[in-house]
């Protein structure tokens, strides 16, 4: 397969996973900046263009990898579709749900697949999680709360943007694990400049509460962590992951009757899992576990949240 990229910040990323993967046979990235372009060339040795519409026309290419800021997603997955071409785009998967209906009738009508990069489901942590979900290995799912926490590293995070752009991957986890909420609570607080908030929402399905804490306001001490508590009838699990400038540290421990046994998890990298899912996916025709879909059922979430904490 010959793969386009589009997008020289992130995508630069997908260009280090791509060259991994044995299946592809070529790699050539679009981007506006000449300089950046010439340094993925020197680097990476892959073609660059900045001509979107001979990368679109090219009948060698495809799929369209799609690292591009959001509010573009749609029309890129789009003129990819309508060309034939297979899409991988980043998430969120776009930030409206106008976007999100055109991508899924653009599918529907090129018979073509969006492959969306939810990479959670593939982090070994939150894989366990689930498993031992749908396994009971615990007997029961009572309740569960996930973290996500950051300093003021990643530009605008407050109330108009920190369900699609942080909570999102979170969201992702927890439709996937129980479907959408039967209702939900919120409550926020932004920081002055607006850029920065926390906010901790409550969800009901059926009988289980999950909560989702979200924070883009942590002090530039504080590293980069997810994580969360699963409570279950016979045991309660812990995971933890911070990143202290490079440094990670990573810990799952389960809690049971016989005491507590730290769980050794798999070293992997989930972005590139979720690289090869979809192409793999791509080239077989095979029913994927990140669809489009399922991104938009987290997106409708997020958007409600977004919503909401206009109200605050």
């Amino acid at each position: 397969m010959k793969i386009a990229v589009l997008g020289t910040g992130f995508g630069s990323y997908h260009v280090q996973l791509l060259q991994q993967i044995n299946d592809v046979e070529g790699i050539i990235v679009f981007g506006r900046n000449e300089s950046k372009l010439q340094k993925l060339r020197d680097e990476f040795g892959v073609e660059v263009s900045n001509d979107i519409a001979a990368i679109m026309l090219d009948p060698e290419i495809d799929v369209i990898d799609i690292c591009l800021p959001p509010e573009l997603h749609r029309q890129y997955a789009v003129q990819a579709l309508a060309k034939g071409k297979q899409v991988f785009c980043e998430t969120p998967v776009c930030l409206t749900l106008e976007d999100a209906r055109a991508m899924k009738q653009a599918e529907e009508q090129y018979d073509g697949k969006i492959i969306v990069n939810q990479f959670i489901k593939f982090d070994p942590p939150y894989q366990y999680l689930y498993a031992a979900c749908q396994e009971q290995k615990y007997g029961k799912l009572l309740s569960l709360s996930l973290k996500r926490e950051t300093p003021p590293l990643w530009g605008d995070l407050g109330f108009s943007t920190i369900a699609t752009n942080l909570m999102i991957h979170e969201l992702d986890f927890v439709t996937w694990l129980l479907g959408a909420p039967n209702k939900f609570n919120l409550w926020g607080a932004e920081l002055a400049n607006q850029e920065q908030a926390l906010v901790r929402v409550s969800f009901e399905h059926q009988d289980i509460l999950t909560e989702v804490i979200t924070s883009s306001q942590m002090p530039d001490s504080y590293p980069f962590t997810v994580g969360y508590e699963a409570y279950f009838e016979q045991a309660k699990l812990v995971f933890t992951e911070s990143d202290y400038a490079g440094r990670i540290e990573v810990a799952l421990d389960e809690y049971t009757a016989l005491g507590k046994q730290s769980i050794v998890l798999a070293k992997v990298d989930p972005f590139a899992k979720s690289l090869e899912h979809a192409l793999h996916c791509f080239q077989a025709d095979s029913e994927s576990q990140i669809t489009l879909d399922q991104a938009i059922q987290a997106l409708e979430l997020a958007l409600e949240i977004k919503e909401r904490l206009k109200a605050i």
